[in-house]
């Protein structure tokens, strides 16, 4: 009798189990598919996956921030410059908070203050060849199986400095273009079209 029990137990545990994957779906016993299965949108126990809840919650935060990111920085669109001298209020203020002033390249600024807002501490740097170190780089495999996400970065080479000149974030990636947002092109924040082969390389600051 006490091991009927254990079964029952170890029956009903399962069946609990099921009900919490299935959050708040009608689940009942397919006869046919031998299976558990929600009767309100027709899954089944097979589509779902028992994931660790505080991974699913660190995805979906990731998410969330991205998005943010994103949102920040397009709230920025049509910020010029006061005089076209990187110069102007809120130019300034993105300078400010990479500790530098008004007169100074601003699109690596520009995109730590958009991150700064978003409640990150990094990056935070008015240098752009700074925002891509190699730990933080997308390889080029990773690029053309599409791995680059909203709120990453992404670098412009110039080859008559030798280096990256210029840094943007990516709000969307559509095949082989970018739609960006970025600092300190034509005097102001805008959004781009940009193509991938014009871009030097990506960064991930958020994973």
């Amino acid at each position: 009798m006490a091991t009927m029990h254990y079964l029952l137990f170890g029956i009903l545990s399962v069946v609990i189990l099921l009900l919490g994957s299935f959050g708040n779906c009608l689940v009942a016993w397919d006869v046919e598919e031998n299976q558990f299965g929600c009767s309100t949108c027709g899954t089944t126990s097979l589509e779902f996956r028992l994931e660790n809840p505080v991974q699913q919650a660190i995805q979906v935060q990731s998410v969330d921030l991205r998005q943010r990111i994103v949102d920040i920085a397009v709230q920025e669109i049509g910020v010029q410059e006061a005089t076209g001298h990187n110069d102007g209020p809120r130019v300034e203020e993105y300078l400010v908070y990479t500790g530098l002033g008004k007169g100074h390249a601003w699109c690596a600024a520009f995109v730590s203050w958009c991150y700064s807002q978003a409640g990150l501490t990094a990056p935070r740097n008015a240098w752009s060849p700074a925002l891509f170190p190699m730990v933080r780089r997308y390889k080029k495999e990773q690029v053309e199986q599409d791995a680059v996400r909203e709120a990453d970065l992404f670098a412009i080479y110039n080859p008559r400095l030798g280096r990256i000149n210029h840094v943007g974030i990516a709000r969307k990636r559509g095949g082989n273009w970018l739609l960006t947002v970025e600092g300190n092109v034509n005097n102001r924040v805008l959004s781009k079209r940009r193509h991938l082969a014009t871009i030097h390389a990506f960064s991930n600051w958020l994973d």
